[in-house]
């Protein structure tokens, strides 16, 4: 059997959760959903699946110091820093060079630090049928979950016909990936039952991975190569990204070599999944008081509906007479907008990196 390996992806700033969510603490190191930090969950639900030395965290250098308080059983050369960010694209090859330097012929997968998944069981059960599938055969296996709602802020996969039944899951030739599509759009792909959103989630081997690289991405692939030949002669990390990682085109993985590929198939998830996208998700996992209201922290709402209620360090957010705010109190920032409007976070942290006075505040 293929050795195993899981690739967790923590690097993101977690802009839409400002103010809570900053450069050196963001999203996936707070506990949006839950209790513990939203890294931590993702590795407590993949450590039963792999050895603990086989579970890899690739993040930045700001945070990384952060990633390892926060999974604390992770030996510690297993954190990954990046030393700049270039997406997904660059992060997934560094960790393909990365395993194949300790081994060429595995597997593994690579998931996001920040989903809320509730059926953790469902999860590893679908997760082990993913890679047992890459194992067996040379395919790009992603995970894609059934729409519940016609929603334009997720990427589609359309599937296509049968393609393989892997420890009782059923799994889907994938036909194309569709970007966040228009509502209308949107609606009609819920409607015909053959499109999944898109998690993010993707099982492959390294050398269907570097294969892809070298034929639909040939200068992100040198730039990996040059990773992967410091690693085999076993030169230091942290210089050889350093000078490369730089060089490096700025690119989704989806991108470069997902929408190229046609040896990628979909596994319906059966587990539920959300990637809180914003403030206003977190009114799915929270439950809400008779007038909808959904308060984390000290707070409270008279006379209002709706409204979501943050409030850090015991201090008391008190709304009057509002319907669908999102209030969030930190120890030095307060964000009060609609909830419509939650999802417009990043033109403010825009405006607020422009002023020399407020960058602090980032």
């Amino acid at each position: 059997m293929s050795e195993r390996f899981i690739v967790i992806l923590a690097g993101g700033k977690g802009e839409r959760f400002w103010p809570q969510s900053r450069l050196r603490r963001p999203k996936q190191l707070l506990p949006i959903v839950g209790e513990k930090p939203m890294l931590l969950q993702t590795y407590e639900r993949v450590a039963p699946l792999v050895p603990r030395r086989n579970v890899y965290i690739l993040t930045n250098v700001e945070q990384a110091a952060a990633v390892r308080r926060v999974c604390r059983e992770l030996p510690r050369e297993n954190v990954i820093a990046e030393p700049i960010g270039r997406d997904s694209g660059p992060a997934v090859g560094l960790a393909t060079e990365v395993i194949a330097a300790r081994n060429p012929k595995a597997v593994f997968a690579s998931v996001h630090a920040d989903a809320a998944i509730h059926d953790v069981k469902s999860f590893q059960r679908d997760l082990r049928a993913a890679l047992a599938a890459a194992a067996a055969s040379p395919v790009f296996v992603t995970l894609g979950v059934r729409p519940t709602e016609p929603s334009s802020d997720y990427g589609y996969i359309q599937r296509a016909g049968h393609w393989k039944t892997v420890n009782g899951r059923e799994i889907f030739r994938a036909l194309r990936f569709v970007e966040k599509p228009a509502p209308e759009t949107a609606q009609q792909y819920v409607a015909s039952g053959d499109y999944f959103w898109n998690t993010g989630m993707f099982v492959w081997s390294v050398r269907v991975v570097r294969e892809a690289f070298a034929r639909n991405a040939p200068e992100l692939h040198a730039g990996l190569a040059r990773i992967g030949a410091a690693l085999a002669a076993g030169r230091g990390l942290t210089r050889t990204l350093a000078a490369v990682y730089p060089t490096l085109p700025r690119i989704a993985v989806d991108y470069a070599l997902l929408e190229k590929a046609d040896n990628v198939v979909v596994m319906p998830a059966s587990f539920d999944w959300d990637d809180v996208g914003g403030w206003a998700a977190i009114a799915r996992h929270f439950a809400p008081d008779s007038a909808g209201n959904v308060i984390r922290g000290a707070g409270v709402v008279e006379q209002g509906s709706g409204n979501i209620i943050v409030s850090e360090g015991g201090h008391l957010t008190a709304v009057l007479g509002t319907e669908d705010l999102v209030v969030v109190h930190t120890a030095d920032a307060t964000l009060v907008c609609p909830r419509g409007k939650a999802a417009q976070l990043k033109q403010l942290l825009k405006r607020l990196a422009e002023d020399p006075a407020n960058r602090r505040f980032l």
